[in-house]
């Protein structure tokens, strides 16, 4: 067998052969003829014309070899086909690639073989032209040259071929191609037009006919500008002329709408698109160019057209109407601008928009906008009158009666000979076509619009095109109706919080004037028992009984009027807290030293359980947190029973802290519970010995719920109860040591010989006496006591004392204001002020605080404290 590559373009040639199309056709005459010749002029017994594919030869042409085709493997041909020149062997036995192959060793016993390859017209080897013979030959270079011209008439007759198939076709197609044309030309539903170059039409199909109205005798031969316009008639022989001479174009190539003109003289909204016939001729001669028109008819694209821009200008006035309402309510122009846009659209003279209003049982229309229909001064009149809402429409039978009243859609489109239009008062425009349509919400009528005078008749298409307008319509009357309600209800809550504002304002006045007249002589009291109690000559056992009694009844009515304060301030909204990253422990530990006293005296055990909470951070307000500790630690002693527990317990809670107060004490009932933050509601504690005003656990839950968290509360009666709160963990933090600064020294201890100068302004002789008793015990200063802020920054002017003492709540100027003044006198500006009033709102403490007072004291206030302070001022005045 033999072994034999095959080439790299082996995919191409075997293209190129099935290409031609030749391989297993019928004999061909002119193949055989050439075998023939070939045959006679070389003398051998076999002559092939061998085409060559993937595992065969087949032969189009034969003569000596029975078969139509052998394999491909074990022929010459094989090796021939791969060669680009003459392929000769002389004597195959002598030739090791076919010695033994079976045609050389068997019949027909092979020993001579000249092929020559046939090449495809794109250069391929597809076949041989080839001579057998039984006896070994040479070929002379004559007969090689005689071999290769046959090879090359074969492949001749191969092209020949391959184009004979192919002009086949071609015919085919162009008789398909003629006969689709006709089937277009005559059947399509655009019109066709076909013209030579000196426009004169050769054919219109029977579109073109039907659409412009003509039969073919009327416009054959004619010229094609009878088909247009006047505008575009005129011109055209001259675009035509231009184009052909020139190349300037105006239609030719370029599809533009244009109108043409219909037999009847009317114009008719088409697309043209015209394309020049290519062929063969004398293109200078006008009659051997043509041209081919394309009319598509756009009377039904025209009216899509103004059927969209008629959408669109719905869509744009219903967008704007409900985007911009509230504008253009504000204005006044929402119902004016819906009028204006309903004429537009319906191109209607007259238009009015109405909303329905219910007097006195009956239905009637409150007009919102309407064109003028005024003729005279009166007309005009009664025209502002409705425009104004000064005047309604109540007529039932009326043609705007018969939509608004009873609800039903009219529409009449001969006004003239209509009887329910009613006649019409003299002067009165002549109304020819009308509209009103009920605007309707869940069953009932709200309102209605009229349109009359369109330029052409109404219909009940118009209605539902005008659906969205009228759904659009009743969306805007709630919308007005809801407004106007609101503007209604605004105004009467403003006259309901201008009330409350009035009545809280009178509460704070009244709040205010109650602290400063109760705290007044109250300081006055503790402040005298205290000097009693503290004083130089000892008390009587019986008297400081008496004096203790005093501070003890002070404090329980000073607690009593902070509590009410405070819940005041609360509920009033004037207290705010500042919630930030706390110390807990720290918070504890201050309330402990508060508490820790009460829990000695009662006999009460006090624990403090941390739970994995010694040095946490929690988000509070410091000040209200220890204020809701000790109510609740404080309450928890009071409230227990004899030697009794109470525990306070931190747990950590994912990122909460947990805080509980227990007590063992006699419990709360379950019917009681609902009272229980009532203020002043001591749920019958108020006959028994224990002191309370009803009022703490009213404002620990409330200032509580100011933190935004609130107290809860488990209770057994006989057993105890439980009040706990959760506070938001911020982070476990390390260990803060607590404050450890220095105490003042002693007001005893003398830092001159010489007694500095103290100013106070205050004018309650109580307080003033008070004063001069705490200032007898500072060996160091000298007190001085006016009564008015005026007499009192005369004499800071004048002497310039160390320190001025400064009452707030002073007749004439208050004490904000003398402060004011002393801080901006450069005379008086570095001595000190300390602020002592009556009031103890946070809102004073930040004004005194920003006008640079050096500190706030409330009345009654801790004499020591203040004997302190005071010294402490007066030190750092004397190092200056």
């Amino acid at each position: 067998m033999l072994d034999m590559p095959l080439e790299d373009t082996e995919a191409q040639r075997l293209a190129a052969l099935r290409n031609l199309q030749i391989l297993d056709t019928e004999a061909d005459p002119a193949f055989d003829n050439l075998t023939q010749v070939a045959a006679s002029l070389f003398n051998v017994p076999m002559v092939l014309v061998s085409l060559v594919d993937e595992h065969r030869q087949w032969f189009k042409s034969r003569i000596g070899i029975l078969a139509p085709q052998l394999p491909r493997q074990d022929s010459f041909c094989s090796y021939a086909v791969q060669s680009d020149k003459l392929f000769i062997v002389e004597n195959a036995l002598l030739d090791p690639r076919f010695a033994h192959t079976p045609f050389v060793s068997g019949s027909p016993h092979i020993r001579f073989y000249a092929g020559m390859p046939i090449r495809s017209e794109d250069g391929f080897n597809v076949g041989t032209f080839c001579l057998i013979g039984t006896e070994p030959r040479q070929l002379s270079d004559i007969e090689q040259h005689h071999l290769i011209l046959l090879a090359r008439q074969a492949e001749q007759l191969l092209y020949l071929h391959y184009r004979t198939i192919q002009l086949a076709l071609q015919t085919q197609q162009s008789t398909a191609s003629n006969a689709r044309y006709a089937a277009i030309i005559e059947s399509a539903a655009a019109g066709i037009v076909r013209i030579d170059g000196r426009g004169r039409i050769l054919q219109l199909n029977d579109s073109a006919l039907r659409m412009l109205g003509y039969q073919p005798e009327e416009v054959l031969e004619k010229n094609v500008k009878m088909l247009m316009p006047e505008r575009w008639a005129t011109q055209h022989d001259e675009y035509l002329a231009a184009y052909q001479t020139t190349g300037e174009k105006h239609v030719i190539g370029i599809g533009r709408e244009v109108a043409a003109q219909h037999k009847d003289g009317t114009q008719i909204p088409v697309h043209l698109a015209v394309s020049e016939v290519q062929h063969q001729g004398d293109l200078t001669a006008s009659e051997s160019r043509e041209f081919i028109g394309i009319l598509s008819d756009l009377r039904a694209v025209a009216a899509a057209r103004e059927r969209e821009q008629q959408e669109r200008s719905l869509l744009q006035v219903l967008h704007r109407g409900l985007t911009d309402y509230h504008a253009l309510l504000s204005g006044n122009t929402l119902w004016q601008f819906l009028k204006e846009a309903l004429k537009e659209l319906t191109q209607s003279e007259y238009a009015l928009i109405g909303e329905v209003i219910c007097r006195e049982g009956s239905p009637a229309l409150k007009i919102h906008a309407i064109s003028d229909l005024s003729w005279n001064e009166p007309t005009r009149q009664l025209m502002q009158k409705l425009r104004d809402g000064e005047m309604f429409l109540s007529n039932p039978d009326s043609m705007l009666g018969q939509v608004f009243a009873g609800g039903q859609t009219v529409l009449s489109n001969n006004m003239l000979d209509d009887s329910r239009g009613g006649a019409l008062p003299k002067g009165h425009p002549v109304l020819h076509r009308y509209l009103g349509v009920p605007i309707i919400d869940r069953g009932e009528v709200i309102g209605m619009y009229a349109i009359a005078n369109a330029q052409q008749d109404y219909d009940d298409v118009l209605i539902d095109w005008l659906k969205p307008f009228t759904s659009t319509c009743a969306l805007l009357i709630n919308l007005y109706r809801q407004i106007n309600e609101q503007e209604r209800f605004t105004e009467e809550l403003k006259v309901a919080r201008d009330l409350a504002e009035r009545s809280s304002k009178a509460k704070t006045d009244f709040l205010s004037s109650m602290s400063h007249e109760l705290r007044t002589p109250l300081n006055a009291i503790l402040g005298f028992a205290q000097l009693l109690g503290n004083g130089k000559q000892p008390l009587a056992e019986r008297q400081q009984r008496q004096v203790d009694q005093i501070l003890r009844s002070g404090s329980h009515l000073l607690n009593l009027i902070n509590e009410v304060l405070d819940l005041a301030r609360i509920e009033s909204g004037h207290t705010q807290v500042s919630l930030e990253p706390i110390n807990l422990q720290e918070v504890i530990e201050e309330t402990l030293e508060i508490v820790r006293a009460l829990a000695v005296n009662q006999n009460i055990g006090l624990q403090v359980q941390l739970e994995g909470t010694q040095n946490c951070l929690v988000e509070a307000d410091y000040t209200r947190l220890k204020q809701i500790l000790i109510n609740l630690l404080s309450n928890a002693i009071k409230y227990n029973r004899l030697a009794g527990t109470v525990i306070l317990r931190c747990q950590l809670r994912e990122n909460r802290v947990h805080i509980s107060v227990s007590d063992t004490g006699i419990g709360i009932a379950a019917e009681q519970m609902s009272m229980l933050f009532e203020p002043f509601n001591r749920l019958g504690a108020q006959n028994s010995s224990i002191e309370g005003t009803g009022v703490g656990l009213a404002l620990t839950r409330k200032l509580a719920r100011l933190m935004q968290t609130d107290i809860f509360v488990e209770s057994t009666v006989g057993e105890g109860s439980v009040f706990c709160f959760e506070l938001p963990l911020v982070s476990i933090s390390s260990a803060r040591p607590l404050d450890t600064a220095a105490v003042p020294e002693s007001a005893t201890r003398e830092s001159a010989a010489k007694k500095h100068q103290v100013l106070y302004i205050e004018d309650n002789p109580e307080n003033q006496r008070l004063m001069q008793d705490i200032f007898s015990e500072i060996a160091t200063a000298q007190l001085r006591c006016v009564c008015s802020a005026e007499a009192g920054f005369e004499i800071a002017c004048s002497e310039q004392p160390h320190l001025i003492l400064l009452d707030i709540d002073l007749p004439g100027m208050n004490g904000f204001q003398a402060g004011r003044m002393l801080k901006n006198n450069p005379l008086t500006s570095k001595i000190p002020l300390l602020a002592i009033s009556a009031s103890c709102s946070a809102e004073d403490q930040q004004q005194a605080s920003a006008l640079g007072f050096a500190g706030f004291y409330s009345k009654p206030f801790n004499l020591h404290a203040l004997a302190e302070h005071i010294q402490q001022l007066l030190s750092e005045q004397e190092s200056l």
